[in-house]
């Protein structure tokens, strides 16, 4: 599904002016460029808000969950019992996410677990799929947290979304239901972190339909403020825009003509998802009277006080049934930005930390949150939760990237250190995709530049 398309378009259309670069280890060799979007495909997950978001003007910006993958798809932490984590944050609570097991044996399961003091606190004990999103982030409760993605059974559609503090001992301060996925980022980087998910649940079946014939589930942008879970989607409209005018664009006249001519069936479902689709943009982004009227230019006129009330039904029992207000603050053009720490000047230009990225290797964090430079004792650099990169890259030379990585973990620019390389799409898309446990300052999650030299394994 594609809500993460949604984050990134904006994070091209934010004029988020950034550079970047990373610590420690060894190497730096040129690398194809990527401070602009500019092939015919982006990231995002599904396709369409990657091509949309690559046609936008410079910057990237991007959600993430990584790791090595042979397909262009997102993956997670643990899935089927494959993948593990392991972290602890400077508090004294580590998550612990790998294989459930049986007597000695691993299973085809997952499990994650909070520790502290000999102490434990089970997450989820057998579960098909895990994936961390946040560690060490305030999502706005004024204090950091551990932001966890479950899938309780193959059987059903969405993961829960469990919000736990790191302090001790820790405890679990908040549940959303019902979407496809999260991703908690610093959107704009102007300091404050949102969860951008979608309401899949809400609309799986609608109008006889299954989740997986949908280009898209309604998407939905929340923030939590004064500790209050507020649906703030109205806030990011040109989103949501930029989706609307892409699904106008697919249709054809003559299709929309001979639907709305119809009696609102299924043998034009084509043309009736995106209908849906654009209505659903409006409708979740604060702007029913626009939905009303799309849907009244474009829907059977005998059916349109049906499927009005079936939309509204339907967004009543999902994700905004969760939420504790509603935002309609207009979108602003620009907002003021958080600073940026460089997590590699002034200190001798800065020596790329090295990334393996062959086929089947998974880089991953163990026993702590990173390690303060010598030269700012106060710092304490990102550390990669996931990564995956595609299947060219196991035949390519070492590339040499700079990052803006924001403060819950989320890659916002990646570009190349050789500017004159333009860097391809599927490397993009891998790298946009990577999460990181952000850098620290002061004890504070924050915004900061790191240098990534990435090396395919030999």
């Amino acid at each position: 599904m594609r809500i993460k398309h949604f984050r990134r378009i904006w994070s091209t259309i934010a004029s988020t002016a950034v550079a970047v670069t990373h610590h420690s280890d060894v190497r730096t060799t040129p690398l194809e460029n990527s401070s602009s979007l500019s092939s015919d495909r982006a990231r995002i997950t599904p396709a369409r808000f990657r091509r949309l978001a690559m046609a936008l003007p410079s910057l990237l910006l991007f959600c993430v969950t990584a790791t090595l993958c042979q397909a262009q798809t997102r993956d997670v932490l643990c899935s089927a019992g494959s993948g593990t984590f392991v972290s602890e944050f400077h508090t004294g609570v580590k998550i612990q996410v790998g294989a459930a097991r049986s007597g000695e044996l691993a299973t085809r399961a997952c499990k994650a677990e909070l520790t502290w003091n000999k102490q434990k606190l089970v997450i989820a004990s057998s579960a098909p799929r895990i994936d961390v999103d946040a560690f060490g982030v305030d999502l706005g409760v004024g204090l950091p947290v551990l932001a966890i993605q479950v899938k309780k059974t193959d059987a059903d559609c969405c993961v829960s979304y469990q919000i736990y503090s790191l302090q001790k001992p820790p405890r679990l301060l908040r549940t959303i239901t019902g979407a496809d996925s999260f991703s908690a980022a610093d959107t704009d980087l102007d300091g404050r972190v949102e969860i951008w998910t979608d309401d899949s649940a809400a609309v799986n079946g609608f109008e006889n339909l299954d989740l997986r014939q949908l280009e898209f589930a309604p998407p939905i942008v929340l923030r939590f403020t004064n500790n209050q879970l507020l649906d703030v989607s109205a806030e990011f409209q040109p989103y949501f825009d930029q989706q609307i005018v892409k699904v106008r664009a697919e249709l054809g006249a003559q299709e929309l003509s001979a639907f709305k001519n119809s009696d609102g069936g299924d043998e034009l479902q084509d043309v009736k998802l995106k209908v849906l689709e654009i209505v659903w943009s409006y409708v979740y982004s604060g702007r029913e009277q626009q939905a009303w009227q799309s849907l009244a230019d474009m829907w059977p006129a005998s059916d349109l006080d049906r499927i009005r009330a079936a939309i509204l039904e339907a967004r009543s029992r999902g994700i905004r049934s969760q939420v504790d207000g509603v935002s309609t603050t207009a979108p602003t053009a620009r907002k003021d930005h958080v600073e940026i720490f460089d997590g590699i000047r002034p200190a001798g230009g800065g020596v790329p930390t090295v990334i393996p990225m062959g086929r089947n290797v998974r880089t991953r964090m163990l026993g702590g949150i990173g390690n303060a430079e010598p030269t700012k004792p106060n710092l304490v650099l990102p550390e990669l939760i996931e990564l995956w990169a595609p299947v060219s890259m196991a035949a390519s030379t070492e590339v040499v990237v700079d990052l803006v990585i924001d403060s819950a973990g989320k890659v916002r620019s990646a570009a190349s250190v050789d500017t004159a390389k333009v860097m391809s799409a599927d490397l993009l898309d891998a790298i946009t995709e990577w999460k990181f446990i952000p850098a620290f300052k002061d004890g504070r999650a924050v915004a900061s530049k790191v240098r990534v030299a990435a090396s395919p394994e030999r």
